[in-house]
């Protein structure tokens, strides 16, 4: 193994440590180009911890934010991806809190105007917040700078994890693909009694992939195909809010009775948000909101998966050329971005019932889906 490899890996294991900071509470200081900073999540921290985190900052902390949050609370846009909120004497670190997150929008009232940064954020700051991300929590920090000598303090005295902005680009862009087989088995299954079942597991030790491969597919031939992310609510337990129940088995169904195919079971909860997030944007969706407009209260982009660890799934089978089972125009797109050829799209539409009449209204009218 290189010194590089070596580097590499050491580099993923302090994000991932880190990242198990932020989800117990914890601080960490993220190491930047123009500085360090030391940071926490604003989901987790405690009173305790955020008293530290100001004690060790020696100076105001901020409230970070996606742009898409901060369009929620009409904070001015900066034309930048984070958006960053000093904190002072009226916005305290436990109102932050409430402000971060969106099951607080309607109980608590309005509670701007926030002071407006219109500088571009540190690099420290968009880490943060990708960190929160690969934690699987709110995508919004408690921060502050720190000086050289208070960050290495943070680190030897107070025991604080220190991760660089690199090495959280890196492991976020690691999960986008570079996959190992990992495990396969024969699984016949109701709809599709010929199949087996492979395991992928992602470079940044995320959670896996599964393909399901039935009967015997020529790769020569445009296979069909289906990419299934999963859903947790309408997979296992039949929510009627989405369609994804139906849309799985009836995948399989259709892949059998074409002889062949295979369907990708992507871990990639709720558009890539991960299931607790999914879990607040049903709450918003409760409250009126659609399913484009919860995901952005929580601070997402409307849709967060990726398409290149599909890609090469499907290409490590020998597929290149797939018919798509899909009413995502986006999927097709970002298939072919990655240099699978969609020849053809399959309809994969199933009838609506009354708890997810408007979640499919919101799929035609505002992510353009062919319903």
């Amino acid at each position: 193994m290189t010194k590089r490899d070596t580097d590499a890996i050491a580099s993923l294991r302090a994000v991932d440590r880190a990242a198990s900071d932020l989800r117990r509470g914890l601080p960490v200081v993220v190491q930047g180009a123009d500085g360090a900073a030391v940071i926490a999540s604003a989901e987790t921290a405690s009173g305790a911890e955020i008293s530290e985190l100001q004690t060790l900052a020696g100076g105001p902390l901020s409230l970070l934010l996606t742009a898409q949050r901060a369009n929620v609370l009409h904070i001015l846009p900066s034309g930048h991806d984070v958006q960053l909120v000093p904190l002072g004497e009226r916005i305290s670190s436990d109102l932050a809190k409430q402000i971060a997150d969106p099951a607080h929008d309607l109980a608590g009232g309005l509670r701007g105007p926030f002071p407006q940064v219109k500088d571009a954020p540190p690099d420290w700051s968009r880490a943060a917040v990708t960190l929160c991300k690969i934690a699987r929590l709110l995508p919004a920090a408690l921060g502050a700078p720190l000086p050289a000598d208070a960050a290495r303090r943070a680190e030897t005295v107070h025991g604080l994890m220190r991760v660089t902005t690199d090495a959280i680009g890196l492991r976020d862009a690691r999960s986008a693909g570079e996959l190992t087989p990992v495990a396969s088995a024969r699984l016949p299954l109701w709809n599709a009694e010929n199949s087996r079942m492979f395991a992928f597991r992602p470079a940044d030790g995320g959670l896996e992939h599964l393909a399901i491969v039935v009967g015997d597919p020529d790769p020569a031939k445009p296979v069909l195909a289906r990419l299934h992310s999963e859903c947790f609510t309408g997979d296992l337990l039949g929510s009627m809010k989405c369609d994804c129940g139906e849309q799985l088995r009836g995948a399989l169904e259709a892949i059998s009775n074409e002889g062949g195919g295979v369907l990708l079971y992507m871990a990639q909860e709720g558009r890539g948000i991960g299931l607790m997030n999914k879990i607040r944007a049903y709450a918003l969706q409760d409250q009126g909101f659609d399913t484009v407009d919860a995901n952005l209260r929580v601070g997402f982009e409307t849709d967060e998966r990726l398409f290149a660890p599909a890609a090469e799934m499907l290409q490590r089978f020998g597929f290149t050329t797939v018919r798509l089972m899909t009413n995502n125009p986006d999927k097709v797109a970002g298939l072919t971005a990655e240099g699978i050829t969609v020849s053809q799209r399959v309809p994969h539409a199933f009838p609506s019932n009354p708890h997810n009449e408007e979640y499919l209204r919101t799929k035609k009218n505002r992510t353009g889906h062919f319903l």
